[in-house]
């Protein structure tokens, strides 16, 4: 029986290379891979899933009125796939998560889901929830914080490197805007109070 995998981690911690490197693996023993990516994440070039260091692979771009269901639908009927893989899951809706299930439960074709679980107030994004509660496999790609612990959150920071409290949701960018941190350390830098306010 094929399974719903979520891979999530903070920012900066290999999420794209690990999807890259598992469509490798097929691809290199003839099997068919379908890759999805975020069509707001446009950094390298749009339809592309890109690595910081530096492997890429072109991907059906996807938004909010994506069928993603409908699009593995139609690539099964020209030929099997071995795997469906979306890179920036945390910007999937609900039905589209619900899709990736059906492609699994019905479909039989395995989904390697990868993104991040909260944003920058630590807040779950809507894919990302919606893959925490279907998900038959959670994994944790593993990143740390500068002061050794595991990092968990992402901090969003402006030009100077201070912390950003308010905003829109997404803002796309890496190294330049966001930093992996510990639990502990968001917090002092957010602002317990501001901290508890995100977390409900």
């Amino acid at each position: 029986m094929a399974k719903l995998y979520f891979y999530y981690a903070s920012m900066n911690a290999g999420k794209s290379t690990n999807l890259l490197q598992a469509d490798f693996n097929y691809r290199e023993r003839g099997m068919r891979t379908l890759l999805f990516t975020a069509a707001v994440d446009d950094r390298f070039a749009a339809g592309t899933i890109a690595s910081r260091i530096g492997l890429t692979a072109p991907a059906t771009p996807f938004d909010a009125d994506t069928d993603i269901l409908g699009c593995i639908e139609r690539e099964l009927a020209a030929g099997p796939i071995a795997c469906v893989m979306v890179d920036e899951a945390q910007f999937l809706t609900h039905a589209q998560v619900a899709g990736l299930a059906r492609t699994c439960d019905v479909l039989d074709v395995p989904v390697l889901a990868y993104g991040l679980r909260t944003d920058f107030r630590g807040a779950l994004f809507e894919g990302s929830g919606r893959l925490l509660a279907l998900a038959d496999e959670l994994v944790e790609i593993k990143s740390v914080c500068g002061c050794g612990r595991k990092a968990s959150m992402n901090l969003r920071v402006d030009a100077d490197g201070g912390p950003i409290a308010e905003g829109a949701q997404t803002d796309i960018g890496g190294n330049d805007r966001y930093v992996a941190l510990c639990r502990r350390h968001f917090s002092e830098v957010m602002g317990r109070r501001h901290f508890a306010e995100a977390l409900g």
